[in-house]
């Protein structure tokens, strides 16, 4: 038997730094693919610019995954994003 690593829904970069507003890059591309996976509603432009539309699907998968609102995706953001992404049947 072998144990191969889950898939993951989300491929721009294994790098989990913290993101924010003006950020940019294939971090904030992978952030907004899996807010898109994580998120009910209209989804992201995948476009590596973290803008206002970014900063309020951050707030808002923060407020329902019960984590500190503050539109940063920090250690904790990464960690919640990574799971609901990537399991299915876990949505805000």
């Amino acid at each position: 038997m072998t144990n191969n690593p889950p898939t993951q829904i989300c491929n721009f970069t294994n790098a989990r730094p913290t993101l924010k507003q003006g950020s940019s890059g294939e971090a904030v591309k992978q952030a907004q693919c899996y807010l898109n996976s994580s998120l009910t509603g209209e989804p992201l432009l995948v476009d590596g610019q973290f803008g206002p539309v970014t900063d309020a699907a951050t707030r808002r998968f923060q407020s329902c995954a019960g984590i500190i609102v503050d539109g940063v995706i920090g250690a904790q953001t990464w960690s919640f994003l990574t799971f609901f992404a990537n399991s299915p049947g876990f949505a805000c």
